[in-house]
């Protein structure tokens, strides 16, 4: 997702309380300043935000005995060619892949140009892995036909972590999507998220700080994991979530550019249950 990240926000930020009312005041990257109400019937982390750790190895740790926390990269065509074993030989265990993307302009989707040959050397390595489609959808009919595009790709292979739906801005250029209202979105994002689920993943979703703070309805996707990027050492923003993308920059054997890296954080009671589901599934 490297190459779609619009805005990553800085670790300044203050919580403060207006009455009932929880605020949020941060500054995005090139020093604005932003304010967004928190929305309180949203769900939220209980991460402790002091034991999070960066390693010498450009990993982020956390360290928590109620936790279980594994590593993973996300991969799209933009990372070139991969040595699978080399990647795997690091300490990574899972991967999300680009299956497909919309083109911002032309709203033409798209499969991933390298998602298959990846996705086989990624299986024999070993890895875990999930996927995401690079949303450009402008209603819920064209998240519904990503929805299909992606479902139909992912039933050859063994996709054992969450299907991602990702929505993103595009700052840099003129997109079909600029105008297309939060709230649209929202609906965008949850009949895509229904869709997976009644397919038989786990739907998920990937969001930056400004898009859950000024996009998202959290309220309304309080019920599904959320894929969080934010490239600190440590969340900032209050809402849950389940993955974490730390870093765009994450140098790795086997891959020649720097790549993406994220943290799946578990709860153990979770983790043992999904291992459990796993072992009588197979």
């Amino acid at each position: 997702m490297k190459a779609y990240v619009p805005i990553i926000l800085s670790a300044t930020f203050i919580l403060f309380s207006c009455a009932s009312t929880k605020t949020i005041r941060f500054r995005d990257v090139a020093g604005n300043p932003h304010k967004f109400a928190v929305n309180q019937n949203a769900a939220f982390h209980e991460f402790d935000k002091k034991k999070f750790v960066r390693g010498e190895d450009g990993k982020l740790y956390y360290d928590d005995d109620r936790y279980v926390v594994r590593h993973g990269l996300d991969i799209s065509r933009h990372d070139g060619k991969i040595d699978w074993e080399k990647v795997r030989a690091q300490g990574y265990d899972f991967i999300i892949f680009r299956v497909a993307y919309r083109g911002y302009q032309s709203g033409i989707l798209h499969e991933d140009e390298n998602f298959r040959e990846n996705i086989v050397g990624a299986l024999a390595a070993g890895f875990d892995v999930g996927a995401y489609v690079f949303s450009q959808a402008i209603n819920e009919e064209e998240a519904v036909e990503e929805a299909e595009f992606i479902l139909d790709i992912i039933k050859d292979y063994n996709i054992t972590l969450p299907v991602v739906y990702d929505p993103e801005s595009i700052p840099w250029e003129e997109a079909r999507t600029d105008d297309i209202p939060g709230e649209q979105f929202t609906r965008n994002t949850k009949i895509f998220c229904e869709l997976v689920k009644e397919a038989g993943y786990r739907p998920m979703i990937y969001a930056n700080h400004l898009w859950q703070a000024f996009m998202f309805d959290m309220e309304a996707l309080k019920e599904y994991t959320f894929w969080y990027a934010d490239y600190e050492d440590s969340p900032q923003l209050p809402y849950d979530f389940e993955f974490w993308q730390y870093t765009a920059k994450q140098k790795v054997d086997g891959i020649e550019p720097e790549c993406d890296a994220d943290i799946w954080i578990l709860r153990r009671t979770d983790n043992d249950r999904q291992e459990s589901d796993v072992k009588t599934a197979g």
